[in-house]
């Protein structure tokens, strides 16, 4: 099976650099990166995305992740790609289940067994 790419949108470094250690550790996945909204439609129109994984708040520029998960799903390339919000914050995560998107995780929770357990029925799904 090739290795899937997931799109990490609005990760501080930090952060982006942890997500990414995590997905390609644990599911030899391919991550790739965008900053703002128009990058991120941008690669998800250039590349085939298994998974997006969108900030709550982006870091670069404040704006709503909910936002870009809006697009997302009103596209008609991309309405059906799996999105998880990243955010510690229950009722955000409800929000973003609500809008269409699977249940995520925090970065707190990153390391987790849950979290793993998640990411692994989106990404190793038949």
């Amino acid at each position: 099976m090739p290795p899937k790419t997931v799109l990490s949108v609005g990760q501080c470094r930090p952060d982006s650099a942890a997500i990414a250690h995590f997905l390609s550790t644990h599911f030899r996945a391919n991550v790739l990166t965008a900053d703002l909204p128009e990058a991120a439609l941008k690669s998800l129109q250039n590349n085939v995305v298994d998974l997006v994984l969108i900030n709550r708040q982006l870091d670069a520029d404040g704006s709503s992740g909910l936002e870009i998960l809006t697009t997302i799903r009103s596209g008609s390339t991309t309405a059906d790609v799996p999105v998880m919000l990243v955010s510690n914050h229950a009722e955000w995560q409800q929000k973003a289940v609500e809008m269409g998107a699977v249940y995520g995780f925090g970065k707190a929770e990153l390391n987790r067994p849950e979290t793993r357990q998640k990411i692994a029925a989106v990404l190793e799904a038949p």
